[in-house]
């Protein structure tokens, strides 16, 4: 190539990078540097949390957890309080709170305390294999924790805390909430109605590779369907004094569910069922236990699933397409279902959307892809579910990763500073917004 050539290339090149680094603002280029100088802290810290068990009814656990990111709070100038929820049977919340200029857009950060594994798990510890990170919880969600502190921090040292108007829920009970919800989140609710952005800082979420925007999640609700019939010989089955049994019962609402439930962004799922002389959860309604014989018509049968949906209501409209299932009873039967709504829907809207388009602004002026939309068929419930209908997010602001909720869960310890930057410009840019 002539030299000529070359050094019109490199010219181009320059003239490029030169482009791609103006298009962040001063402090928003300190912000970067602060979070890549920030890596090693963010590491130490990740571990700690990580060592530290909290599974959801280790309630001692989770409030040590709160212990430790307490401080890490404090040093940014939030306000600090530790919500106890005894008598929720959880732990309890911790809540901090960042005093801006009550000018620009009020911004709630969720992420939380506990983890699925509990003290008695055997998964445990910290370790690394080069960039990645296993641990109980490292990426749901201490990772995302981690990603929190390291934006804010961040954003001290690039001056653009000072006038945000932030606050942080971190729940130690998002794993498996406490009852009654009304306590359990009334904080969070709350926080939903005072903010004008809400970021959630749970997995980042990937496909084939490239980082993707989360905007819609499904809610939770758990069903408990008991049916019940006459008990005798089974030789008089299907006659019209003894009936179908609860059995039969129990299979032809299961069935219909199968063939009349079916609808886009549904899905319902059958995990526990038994029948027999005798079927009886225990009280948490993760064991079954059912005994009978072969020659006796059942008197009962239990199943216990769950259905997820998209928008409030389809919900209702589900609940009632079961409801009116089940009331269809054959000869000599009844049945019971009872719906517990644990968490509700984050149906898409289109303030989230105009969420992710600044995220997306945010990528292209750090040099980074733009994320598409996620399928929220592709995402579990969450607590941002919970403020829903008050304010618009954003999910998956935390780690990237893998096996969250199972041995060998892992954590890219190189998502931390992509999302932290993320995070932190993204708020950054929201707190000069007005309201």
């Amino acid at each position: 190539m002539p030299a000529s050539r070359v050094l019109v290339c490199l010219a181009l090149f320059v003239s490029a990078a030169t482009a791609s680094a103006v298009s962040l603002s001063t402090q928003e280029q300190k912000i970067a540097a602060a979070v890549d100088a920030d890596q090693a802290r963010s590491v130490t810290l990740l571990q700690r949390l990580v060592e530290q068990n909290s599974g959801t009814y280790s309630l001692q656990g989770v409030e040590a957890v709160a212990r430790m990111l307490t401080p890490e709070f404090e040093a940014l100038g939030f306000r600090v309080q530790w919500k106890p929820l005894r008598q929720t049977g959880r732990a309890g919340h911790l809540i901090a709170t960042h005093a801006g200029s009550g000018k620009g857009k009020r911004i709630l950060l969720i992420g939380h305390l506990d983890t699925v594994f509990e003290p008695d798990s055997p998964f445990k510890g910290f370790r690394r294999e080069g960039t990645r990170a296993i641990g109980p919880g490292v990426g749901d969600d201490k990772g995302g924790d981690v990603v929190m502190l390291t934006a804010l921090r961040a954003m001290q040292a690039a001056g653009t805390l000072r006038d945000a108007d932030i606050e942080a829920v971190l729940t130690g009970d998002e794993e498996d909430v406490g009852s009654p919800l009304t306590i359990a989140r009334a904080d969070l609710i709350q926080a939903g109605k005072r903010a004008d952005a809400a970021l959630d800082f749970e997995n980042l979420a990937q496909e084939d590779g490239h980082d993707m925007g989360s905007i819609a999640r499904r809610s939770a609700n758990v069903w408990t369907l008991t049916a019940r019939g006459k008990s005798g010989h089974s030789s008089t089955i299907f006659s019209s004094s003894a009936g179908d049994g609860a059995v039969f019962e129990l299979v032809r609402i299961l069935d219909a569910f199968r063939n009349e439930l079916p609808e886009p962004n549904l899905t319902f799922n059958v995990g526990l069922l038994g029948g027999g002389q005798e079927a009886t959860f225990d009280a948490g309604k993760s064991h079954l236990t059912a005994n009978g014989k072969d020659n006796i018509i059942p008197p009962i049968a239990v199943a216990r699933g769950d259905f997820r949906t998209l928008s409030a209501e389809q919900t209702r409209r589900v609940r009632e397409k079961m409801q009116a299932i089940v009331a269809r009873h054959l000869a000599q039967t009844d049945a019971v279902l009872e719906i517990e709504e644990h968490y509700p829907p984050m149906a898409p809207t289109a303030g989230s959307r105009a969420l992710l388009a600044q995220l997306n602004a945010v990528n292209r002026d750090l040099g980074l892809p733009e994320m598409g939309e996620l399928d929220p068929l592709k995402r579990g419930a969450g607590d941002i579910a919970f403020v829903a209908a008050d304010v618009d997010g954003l999910i998956g602001m935390g780690v990237a990763g893998s096996g969250s909720h199972a041995p060998g869960e892992s954590a890219d310890l190189d998502s931390i500073p992509r999302q932290a930057k993320r995070a932190a410009i993204l708020m950054s840019r929201l707190a000069l917004t007005p309201r």
